[in-house]
């Protein structure tokens, strides 16, 4: 994969990866731009993540979280600052998109701060709560938890049958499943 003339590897992630891609994360992390992952962390979710490899280094990654038999969640998308610019971020995000059409899955969705990456590659900004309430199942631990303001993104690698996103028995089932402070929480942070 060429990345914007940068001839860049894109490849699974290996377990000697994972000091570097964990150091890429928490780089971020400590902005508050993403959650942090441990060396732990990225061990036990290793055959999730791809790596950028350029001259030998590892310089992004990003991860596949399966959410359901039929959606998927990008996640831990980062990049070296100092290469960014490059495309290296869609690369990463067009290589997860053909492992999840490889796996069959329907649905690839992401949380972002960075709508127009994942706009670009053709994924559509949509209302989270069109989104299954698996997405949130790691907020809790997010420090803008109760002031998110990423903006959810989703692509379609199958016709998905509208009913099962925006039908009366969806709305109830979200209802019924995610708590009500979260539904508040979430409400009240997409309206500031």
């Amino acid at each position: 994969e060429h990345a914007d003339g940068v001839d860049v590897i894109m490849r699974p992630a290996r377990a000697e990866d994972v000091k570097a891609m964990s150091e890429l994360i928490n780089r971020y992390a400590a902005q508050n731009l993403m959650l942090p992952r441990s060396e732990e962390q990225l061990l036990q979710h290793l055959a999730d993540f791809v790596v950028a490899e350029y001259e030998g280094r590892v310089i992004g990654c990003a991860g596949l979280a399966r959410l359901s038999p039929s959606l998927a969640e990008v996640r831990s998308l980062a990049v070296a600052p100092e290469m960014q610019g490059h495309g290296i971020g869609s690369a990463l995000v067009r290589y997860l998109l053909d492992t999840a059409r490889e796996a069959g899955i329907a649905q690839v969705c992401a949380l972002t701060l960075r709508p127009h990456l994942f706009e670009r590659l053709g994924f559509q900004v949509v209302d989270r709560w069109e989104i299954s309430p698996k997405i949130w199942q790691e907020c809790i631990y997010c420090p803008k938890f109760h002031h998110c303001d990423e903006i959810a993104v989703l692509f379609n690698l199958e016709e998905v049958a509208p009913e099962e996103t925006s039908s009366p028995r969806w709305s109830q089932f979200l209802r019924d499943t995610v708590p009500a402070a979260w539904r508040r929480n979430f409400a009240s942070a997409m309206e500031k």
